[in-house]
């Protein structure tokens, strides 16, 4: 079990720093594609952060002990702080491959916890994956 406690709490981190990054880049979106980049990094943040809730719920209900600030996301997390204001389409490059990483990861914690027999959270990371995928087909469409 700890091995899954720890890419479950992986992802936990890495939810939180993308979340944010998510809201700096929706912030600070510019150029001829501000409305349509704002209104989908606000839906990306809205996803991300339900996921986020929903990871350290499901380690907390398989007896694990989610991270729970900055500094402890930091230090396990595979994605990087937003940098400062990058223009629009380094930004989508960016969300595009925090989503692949994650993407890569979900497919390693998915084969652990099918070897536990935990059914639920591989339904929950099927779930995530088959999302995430969606997103990587489209932001790699738009950065076309």
């Amino acid at each position: 079990m700890e091995k899954l406690y720890a890419v479950l709490n992986k992802q936990v981190a890495n939810l939180s720093i993308f979340f944010t990054k998510l809201h700096h880049y929706h912030w600070y979106v510019e150029g001829p594609h501000f409305y349509r980049l704002h209104e989908k990094f606000e839906e990306l943040y809205d996803e991300i952060n339900e996921l986020y809730d929903e990871f350290a719920e499901r380690l907390l209900m398989i007896g694990g002990k989610p991270l729970s600030t900055q500094k402890a996301y930091l230090e396990v997390t595979s994605l990087a702080e937003a940098a400062g204001v990058e223009d629009a389409d380094v930004m989508v490059g960016h969300v595009l491959k925090d989503i692949e990483i994650m993407a890569i990861e979900l497919k390693e914690a998915l084969v652990i916890a099918q070897d536990l027999g935990d059914e639920v959270t591989v339904d929950l990371l099927i779930t995530t994956l088959a999302s995430f995928e969606k997103h990587i087909w489209m932001l790699s469409a738009t950065l076309k």
